[in-house]
């Protein structure tokens, strides 16, 4: 039973905890219309509330239809609703982002106000185990590290939770049917305009009859092994960074579309000690001294972190990098100093 297994998966990866509050990120769709009535249904049980988050992209004619199907689907089962419209095409060239890209950051600061309104502590999102395993399969071909081969783990950041991970989608696609929900379909999936949609839609397909028709199976195999050994190497990463470090001076860190680095952060680890660490630690070392200053590695590339290793092995003088606009990292009197550079209006 489908909602057997969201129970399952919320306990064995501590997804909701009795007293939660929880935004349900819906488009509408299949997979958020099943997330929205499982959830709607366990609530009472395990003791936590929900809210709903709508947003509309404005891309396609039939969004308005959408968000009025979520508002009445709220209303039907007595579930408080926020609703926004942003035109995301019009967002993403000011922005000058992909579309992709602009409605994810777009939906997500939205969810992020909702929680502050209704004093939320969780968002949920119905990625499922599809999702996981396209996400896998995007991430081998852009030639990624371990960390990628995890896939859309369940939980992130301690608040992004993710109930249907391990549900399959011909599953949601029953459930809505013998539940009679009545879901919107976005035909644009279908278009084989993305990446994800070639790799939904043409690569899977291909590999499950000409391959492997346990790919799924096999994939999630991988992502297991991925996980637990990455796991691993965060926590070496984590105390080799105390073990190295000589100072930190951190400024509280501001999110969110229009967020704009002020400056004045700065982490300065040992030279002589880093550079005595193996290959694979100095690689991590540098991410997660990054994410300690900017909150994020966005933007930060194999090449810049092979560039900031080779910057600390030359050790000539007074030498510095920025890889990118908002990051100086520079290299004298046995120090690496990463600091946080302002953004520009």
């Amino acid at each position: 039973m489908l909602k057997q297994k969201v129970i399952e998966a919320i306990k064995k990866y501590n997804l909701i905890e009795s007293g939660d509050t929880v935004i349900i990120g819906v488009s509408g769709g299949p997979d958020s219309i099943c997330l929205l009535h499982i959830l709607n249904s366990i609530k009472e049980s395990l003791n936590f509330k929900i809210y709903v988050a709508h947003v509309n992209h404005m891309i396609r004619k039939e969004a308005e239809e959408e968000t009025n199907y979520v508002q009445e689907f709220c209303k039907n089962i007595g579930v408080e609703c926020f609703t926004k419209n942003v035109d995301v095409l019009k967002m993403a060239e000011q922005e000058k982002k992909g579309t992709e890209e602009m409605g994810r950051d777009i939906r997500y600061e939205f969810f992020d106000d909702i929680m502050k309104k209704s004093n939320a502590n969780k968002i949920a999102t119905a990625h499922n185990n599809n999702d996981k395993i396209e996400t896998i399969i995007m991430n081998i071909l852009r030639g990624s590290g371990l960390p990628g081969l995890k896939g859309i783990e369940p939980i992130r950041d301690g608040k992004y939770i993710r109930p249907l991970i391990n549900i399959e989608r011909t599953e949601i696609e029953d459930y809505c049917k013998k539940n009679r929900l009545n879901p919107k379909y976005d035909k644009s999936n279908n278009e084989n305009n993305y990446t994800r949609n070639k790799i939904r839609n043409i690569i899977m397909p291909y590999i499950k009859e000409e391959f492997n028709p346990n790919i799924m199976k096999t994939l999630n195999r991988l992502s297991t092994v991925a996980t637990e050994e990455d796991e691993y190497l965060n926590q070496i990463t984590k105390q080799t960074y105390e073990e190295i470090l000589i100072a930190e001076d951190l400024a509280p860190l501001t999110r969110g579309l229009s967020a704009k680095l002020t400056g004045g952060s700065s982490i300065t680890i040992d030279l002589k000690k880093f550079n005595n660490l193996e290959l694979v630690i100095k690689r991590r070392v540098i991410l997660y001294t990054i994410n300690e200053l900017l909150g994020t590695t966005a933007g930060i590339e194999k090449i810049n972190i092979d560039d900031i290793i080779k910057l600390c092995k030359n050790n000539i003088g007074n030498k510095y990098l920025s890889p990118m606009k908002n990051i100086r990292i520079s290299i004298g009197k046995g120090k690496i100093i990463f600091e946080a550079e302002p953004e520009l209006p």
